[in-house]
């Protein structure tokens, strides 16, 4: 075996976010957020990756895989998800609660445990707010069967008419789009107490099924496939089709089923015949499903520590300094570094590019933004204010197509050009480009932006990402040539600089390889460091390992799917950390030796077939030789670490790198101490 398999690969990332969970040095509700975390993920792994391959199995068409493979990989993935579940559930139970206890938050689950006021509370509270929501109905075999929507919960129950009768089975759907998922009961002494809200309503079954005996009840949900497909489309019909298959979403083919492990086996044997369940679907799960929801967990208790995060560094001068952005980038090109550093720059950038007066036209690529976005607010004030604004709208974000389509509306009705998505394209690239002119139409400096994270305000605010300004004319040329291309006023560009994926990026790669390789035979040292999300390309993952078996000593940081297996005869010179801490690592950055001149470039894709051959992606040499300092420093920062750091073995194992003596190294607080203090030097 030459490759891990993607799916794989990418369990054994998430099993390293719900092992966070376990950390007892990390705030209580940070350790609560990873589970959340770790089950959000799952979801929309099932949604979209399993849904993939249950079509497969299904008949469905794949280039890489049989039905019979499809199956395998199905199987092996539920062995998978399953033996996490164990962990799951022990860090959940044996770990996090007892944890809240001793901080005074105790978890209720059940009637019996409740004081008198307490049950009184959580009566009147069962009967005012909850019980009108409630409407249960009634399940029968080769009946009309209700409709299990994508991700809602519900509670399967079992009654009996009282003094005798059949067993009769009902589901509820429960109101958590009415509700809050947690309650919080009265405090009695230094105690605080939660329960939530499906446990409330089993308590109170009896208020529902009047004249039943109520045997028993378990919370279950159905995932369905989320994927949508516009490729097929042509580009004048994208957005209305587009529309069509998102609402589709919401019915479309069951990915799982989960639902309480401890159901008896015949009731999870009327389940599935009456709702069509394939048994290759059940996915069994804990009491409490929609972990994701402990994201929103309150912490009744004021006492218990906050979670505290770095919070984004500002340059002095920023706000008091008019045009300082400008100046800032005409003196030198400028890498930010987010969080560490506001995201509040590129919104300034901004600012004074809708307030400059030779500022002709402004592009900009829209992937993932952020609802009620300063960015989107700019762009549209810079058109209503004469500026000619271009934004490249990529309908086929998945899970944001819904929001990217409302975004694009709102700025065509306030004047802003919009260009939509390429059919079977999508526009990965994370730029921007002001242009602008003097009062006798003749270019003067103009400003690019790359960056390896998408402009959105808020997930700047956790996601650890890299952004790089310049007004170096060859730079500027090429991205002009960029959104021509995206425009389709060229077929054919030729990019002097930047790296664009289709066009430019994989030659190059190859050939900065290649260069490795031929300095570690002449016996200088060979040297790479790459850092982004995900590894799985074929031919660069066989790229890298010619260069190993070359002597080319290679250092991996991969956050997520990681295909090439290490520690192998063709791989002995390839190391792979993984980093999970507070910020999701998502800067992508690649540093090759070159006889003891380095070059290192900052860009928008991941080493997957998709950004490599189906996306347009961007990618910027860092010329700055001061910047290319602060990147090497971070890298090293990076593989350094021995807190928050792993190794990922031949196995597939997170191995952490954990060592006895010595300081401990936490990549990204360092990394934040770091650029605090060159700013500090810089005042």
């Amino acid at each position: 075996m030459r490759y891990f398999n993607r799916d794989i690969s990418w369990l054994s990332f998430n099993h390293r976010v719900l092992l966070e969970a376990e950390d007892a040095e990390l705030p209580l509700y940070e350790r609560i957020n990873f589970i959340a975390i770790y089950s959000s993920n799952l979801e929309e792994f099932y949604k979209v990756r399993v849904a993939e391959l249950k079509a497969v199995a299904s008949g469905g068409l794949s280039e890489t895989l049989t039905v019979d493979q499809a199956y395998a990989l199905i199987r092996q993935i539920t062995d998978i998800v399953n033996a996490q579940l164990e962990d799951r559930v022990r860090i959940y139970e044996q770990d996090i609660l007892p944890a809240l206890r001793r901080q005074h938050i105790v978890f209720y689950q059940s009637r019996q445990e409740l004081s008198p006021v307490q049950r009184d509370f959580a009566h009147r509270y069962f009967t005012e707010e909850v019980f009108p929501y409630l409407a249960p109905v009634k399940v029968e075999k080769e009946c009309v069967r209700m409709f299990l929507r994508d991700r809602r919960l519900y509670l399967a129950v079992r009654v009996r008419r009282t003094g005798g009768g059949h067993e009769e089975y009902y589901i509820l759907k429960l109101p958590y789009s009415r509700l809050p998922r947690f309650v919080e009961l009265p405090r009695e002494g230094e105690d605080y107490f939660l329960m939530f809200l499906e446990d409330l309503i089993k308590d109170n079954l009896h208020e529902i099924f009047v004249g039943y005996d109520v045997e028993c009840s378990y919370c279950c949900k159905i995932s369905r496939d989320a994927d949508v497909y516009v490729d097929d489309v042509p580009p004048e019909n994208v957005v209305e089709r587009l529309k069509e298959r998102v609402k589709k979403r919401k019915i479309g083919a069951i990915a799982r089923f989960v639902y309480d492990r401890k159901m008896p086996a015949d009731f999870l044997d009327f389940l599935v015949d009456a709702f069509s369940i394939h048994r290759e679907e059940l996915v069994p799960g804990d009491k409490h499903l929609n972990l994701e929801d402990l994201s929103a967990l309150p912490c009744p208790n004021p006492q218990v520590p906050s979670v505290c995060k770095p919070q984004g560094l500002r340059m002095p001068g920023l706000d008091t300094c008019p045009r300082f952005m400008y100046r800032l980038i005409a003196r030198r090109d400028v890498l930010l570094y987010y969080p560490y550093l506001s995201f509040d720059h590129f919104t300034h950038f901004l600012h004074e590019a809708v307030n400059d007066r030779h500022c002709r036209e402004i592009m900009i690529t829209q992937y993932r933004v952020a609802e009620h976005s300063e960015v989107i607010n700019l762009l549209m004030a810079a058109a209503q204010n004469g500026k000619r604004v271009t934004v490249f709208v990529e309908l086929k974000a998945r899970f944001d197509e819904e929001n990217n389509l409302a975004t694009a509306e709102m700025m065509t009705k306030a004047g802003v050009h919009i260009i939509y998505s390429i059919p079977g394209l999508k526009v990965h690239a994370k730029v921007a480009l002001v242009l602008r002119e003097d009062d006798q139409g003749k270019r003067i400096r103009s400003y690019v932006y790359v960056s390896t994270g998408n402009f959105n305000e808020k997930t700047a605010k956790v996601y650890a990402d890299i952004g790089y300004f310049t007004c170096s004319p060859v730079v500027v040329d090429d991205m002009h040539l960029l959104f021509r291309t995206l425009q389709r006023e060229v077929t054919e560009p030729v990019f002097k600089r930047l790296l664009i994926a289709r066009f430019n990026l994989l030659p190059e790669l190859k050939k900065m390889i290649h260069r490795e390789v031929e300095l570690a035979r002449s016996g200088k040292q060979g040297r790479i460091i790459l850092k982004m999300n995900a590894l799985q390309d074929v031919s660069m993952i066989e790229e890298l390992y010619a260069a190993s078996e070359a002597g080319v000593q290679i250092d991996l940081i991969v956050r997520g799917i990681c295909c090439l297996i290490p520690g192998r005869p063709f791989s002995r010179n390839i190391r792979i950390t993984r980093i999970v801490d507070g910020f999701l690592e998502h800067a992508r950055v690649w540093y090759f030796g070159n006889n003891g001149h380095p070059r290192l470039f900052i860009g928008s894709p991941d080493w997957m077939q998709r950004n490599l051959y189906r996306r347009i992606e961007a990618v910027v040499p860092v010329l700055d030789k001061g910047l290319r300092q602060q990147l090497v420093d971070m890298l090293e920062l990076q593989l350094k670490a021995d807190w928050k750091a792993c190794w990922v073995d031949d196995g597939l194992r997170n191995v952490f790198k954990r060592t006895p003596d010595g300081p401990k190294v936490r990549a990204q607080h360092d990394f934040y101490d770091y650029l605090k203090t060159q700013l500090i030097n810089k005042k």
